[in-house]
């Protein structure tokens, strides 16, 4: 497997490798943000991609909106075209990111990660909500034939990881995915634990 790094993004991006991208924002993701009454909200979109979520938060009142993205080539191009507005777009590895938001969205992040940094990924993302801060959004529900990235994965491998620091609010396959995700997504609502348990 390639080291998934800053070079290794840079140059996906580059040559336009990005497969994965669905050209606009994610129905599930839409529709849970249409129903979100506070737009005040602190929301962090890591591994984002081309940002279609965050330009329909912005466009529809969210104004603290934060893309995290470890590829500067990325970066750059959507610091271009969204010049017109107020979306923070940072060039960072996820786990050495440090603040505090109330919502973080999940839209092909995991599976672009290497699995061995599962567990690391879901005490980090504890580590950046706030008191009672949710993670919602869509992990594949299936394994994939060519190596990754993306991995796949299933709710019980996925529920291994996040029990501990999350309560399940929903997590179920997902009703209404892009047609191209059918029958392959995991809709996520997760919020962050008051406290750890002391068997940690």
């Amino acid at each position: 497997m390639p080291a998934l790094d800053k070079s290794y993004w840079n140059a996906r991006y580059e040559r336009g490798e990005t497969e994965w991208d669905m050209g606009a924002v994610s129905p599930p993701l839409r529709e849970y943000i249409d129903q979100l009454p506070n737009k005040n909200l602190r929301v962090l979109i890591p591994g984002g991609g081309n940002s279609y979520e965050a330009r329909y938060l912005w466009d529809n009142g969210f104004k603290d909106i934060t893309v995290l993205d470890i590829s500067s080539v990325l970066i750059d191009r959507l610091k271009r075209e969204h010049q017109q507005t107020g979306i923070k777009f940072v060039v960072g590895d996820f786990f050495e990111h440090e603040s505090e938001y109330d919502l973080i969205i999940e839209q092909t992040f995991l599976c672009a990660l290497d699995p061995a940094l599962r567990m690391a990924y879901a005490r980090h993302m504890y580590d950046l909500l706030w008191e009672k801060g949710a993670l919602v959004g869509l992990l594949f529900n299936r394994e994939f034939d060519e190596p990754g990235p993306p991995f796949g994965g299933g709710i019980k491998v996925y529920r291994r990881m996040f029990e501990p620091y999350f309560n399940f609010k929903i997590f179920a396959p997902c009703y209404n995915s892009h047609p191209a995700r059918q029958g392959k997504e995991v809709f996520i609502n997760f919020r962050k634990l008051d406290q750890l348990s002391k068997k940690r």
